[in-house]
């Protein structure tokens, strides 16, 4: 029997150095990097965004990852307020029904400080990344190995990131050539926030004919929202005031279908880290430093709260 050891990661913004916090506890106690300890890579969003840090390659020495997870840690707390800056213009009143809360211009600059020219099939290990295309109304996946295999859909690190990160009213959709055609792309996190059932799928696909896989998969949230949205406000919402709690609703009820799923078909191969939002906000965008350290408290509660059950993950990716 073959088996299959998949590291999936959540979309969530800002929220995304809680995953990073679990994977750098992961590298310090198992002694390896990400690369070494999965075989597939999954992220939507800023999910995404850590699936290609993880899997970069160094420039310096290609067969090893540029960053760790504790680098992925710092790119939250330190570019988290570049990324989501809001120009004097974008403040206005009513701005936000006109465009996208925010410019793309600080988030590129950072992923091209952080990736360079290095490309999808570059990849150390084999990732998916999950997008949405606009045109022709259609799941759209990024995977490493159809970027080795085809040169039209060798993309950069830069635009894979950049698209899987478009959520929609915070950033515009970004396009992306391939050869004589193109996509128009927005976060995938409208169709899978919890991409854990895409790579799994991915996982039993790539199996010989006839055979099941053993597959051991490690889903990271990136923190339960808690934030109630009372009955009698909604009932008075329109168009204009769901456009943003929509989103958040519909990808928490997502994730949490799809945790039940994988609950179901892996049983204890299963290992779900996921931190209750009781304290720090829930929004994606909050990069306020009262913020940041809160996100960084939850991850280190939850991650001091089940020292157990890293350790029976470790077992079961090293074994």
């Amino acid at each position: 029997m073959s088996r299959v050891r998949i590291l999936s990661i959540d979309g969530g913004g800002v929220r995304g150095i809680i995953p990073a916090m679990v994977l750098a506890e992961l590298e310090e106690r198992s002694g390896r990097r990400v690369p070494e300890l999965f075989d597939l890579v999954a992220g939507t969003s800023t999910g995404g965004i850590l699936a290609l840090g993880l899997t970069c390659p160094d420039p310096a020495e290609p067969t090893r990852a540029r960053y760790r997870a504790r680098d992925m840690v710092e790119l939250y707390d330190v570019h988290a307020a570049t990324i989501f800056h809001r120009s004097a213009l974008r403040r206005l009143p009513g701005a936000e029904l006109l465009e996208e809360r925010y410019s793309a211009d600080g988030l590129v600059r950072l992923l091209e400080e952080y990736f360079g020219p290095a490309r999808l099939k570059d990849a150390l290990t084999r990732v998916l990344l999950t997008a949405y295309e606009l045109e022709r109304r259609t799941a759209f996946f990024f995977k490493s190995w159809k970027a080795a295999r085809d040169p039209d859909y060798d993309f950069s690190l830069v635009d894979v990131a950049r698209a899987t990160a478009a959520a929609p009213t915070y950033f515009e959709p970004h396009r992306i050539d391939a050869g004589n055609d193109y996509f128009s792309l927005v976060d995938g996190g409208v169709f899978a926030n919890n991409p854990a059932m895409c790579a799994l799928a991915e996982a039993f696909r790539g199996a010989a004919e006839g055979e099941v896989p053993e597959v051991v998969l490690l889903s990271l949230g990136t923190g339960e929202l808690t934030r109630r949205i009372r009955h009698e406000d909604a009932t008075g919402f329109g168009l204009a005031r769901w456009a943003r709690p929509i989103i958040s609703v519909m990808m928490d009820g997502v994730s949490d279908s799809v945790r039940y799923q994988c609950d179901q078909i892996l049983g204890a191969n299963h290992f779900r880290f996921q931190a209750r939002l009781d304290e720090g906000a829930d929004d994606l965008d909050d990069a306020s430093r009262e913020n940041m350290r809160a996100l960084r408290l939850l991850g280190e509660r939850m991650i001091h709260a089940e020292p157990a059950k890293m350790d029976r993950l470790i077992e079961a990716l090293v074994r």
